[in-house]
Order: C-alpha cells, then sequence, then structure tokens
C-alpha cells in the first residue's frame, strides 16, 4: 500500500501544521489499517478561509468557511478499476487557519486538530460518514484510534473534534450540492 499525494497549496492560505511527510505517515496508516493494498491518489488543497468558504457553499450549500472538506472519487475496490491500476480516491481541502482557530475550542493544538481532520478527510474518501449516530458511532471510535495510532497518545486521551458540533450534522441535514454517481462531498 502506498499514497501519492497531490499538493495545492493556494497563495492565500496558511500553512498546515503538520509536515507533508507526517501527512504522507498519516494517510499510509489509515490505508494501512483500512487493509488497502492498491497505490492510492489524493489531491490535497490547503485553502484560505474564503476559498474554503466558496467550496463549502458549491458542495455542501453551506454558507461559511469550515475545516476540511473531502470529494469521494474512486473506491480501492472500485471493479472497474485493472488489479495494479491506481485508484483515485478523491480530493481533501483544508483551511489551516480555520483549524488553528477551533483547535481550542476542543483543547486541541492546531498540529492534533490537523492529524484528525486529515484522517477524518481520508476515511470519507474511503466511504465513511458521520451524519446519522449508527454511522457516527462507528466512525468517530476509528478516527479516535488512529489519531492515538499516527500521534502517539493512549486513545482515552486523545483529543477530538466532534463533528457532531457542526450545526448542518446536529440537525441531520445531508449535505447539499452533492455530485452524483462520480462521487460523495463529506464535511
Amino acid at each position: 500500500m502506498a499514497v501519492e499525494i497531490s499538493v495545492n497549496q493556494l497563495p492565500d492560505a496558511a500553512p498546515l501544521a503538520v509536515s507533508w511527510d507526517e501527512v504522507a505517515s498519516i494517510f499510509e496508516a489509515v490505508l494501512a489499517h483500512e487493509q488497502v493494498e492498491r497505490l492510492c491518489l489524493v489531491d490535497v488543497t490547503v485553502a484560505d478561509d474564503d476559498a474554503m468558504a466558496d467550496l463549502n457553499a458549491q458542495w455542501r450549500g453551506v454558507e461559511g468557511s469550515t475545516d476540511v472538506i473531502s470529494v469521494e472519487c474512486e473506491r480501492p475496490d472500485d471493479p472497474d478499476l485493472a488489479p495494479d491500476e491506481p485508484c483515485s480516491l478523491g480530493d481533501i481541502a483544508l483551511a489551516p487557519a480555520f483549524i488553528a482557530a477551533q483547535a481550542p475550542h476542543f483543547n486541541n493544538s492546531p498540529a492534533q486538530e490537523t492529524r484528525l481532520l486529515l484522517i477524518h478527510g481520508l476515511l470519507h474518501l474511503l466511504g465513511y460518514d458521520h451524519m446519522t449516530e449508527e454511522d457516527a458511532a462507528v466512525m468517530e471510535p476509528l478516527e479516535d484510534a488512529l489519531l492515538a495510532q499516527v500521534s502517539g497518545q493512549p486513545a482515552f486521551s486523545a483529543p477530538t473534534t466532534r463533528h457532531r458540533h457542526d450545526p448542518q450534522v446536529a440537525a441531520g441535514a445531508e449535505p447539499q450540492g452533492s455530485p452524483s454517481q462520480e462521487g460523495r462531498v463529506s464535511p
């Protein structure tokens, strides 16, 4: 299992709070946990709050910036992929300034919050969701365990952001403006 990351750092965006080597290590840990053996391609956009607000409006129908948005493309087990063909998992957009501002609310550092959101975004690309309590009961403990693994903190003390605090998630709303068969957009 391997991952290739294509980076799009927008000019006005703050840098991520973790290195690109760490981003690759986090993605590799998630893919290994999910037993993904094929090469996966992930596009990561680092955006400022204005650009992220535009993406949020376009893909989720929600006004304002957000921390992370994932746009799924293919799944590793897609039957249309040849055995040795790479899988284009999709896109993850992150807003480092937004992440840094929200981290203290969750008693988190910007780096730890970024790690969590990288895990969160990649799990969405792999088909996980948290829009229902049942889905959240699967995804959130997995995020906690993976965050503990990549950060070296015990799972019970790993600080986490609970996306149920997202007003759209709390209201039980589905993301707006999601692409149809090509993929799904998740907060």
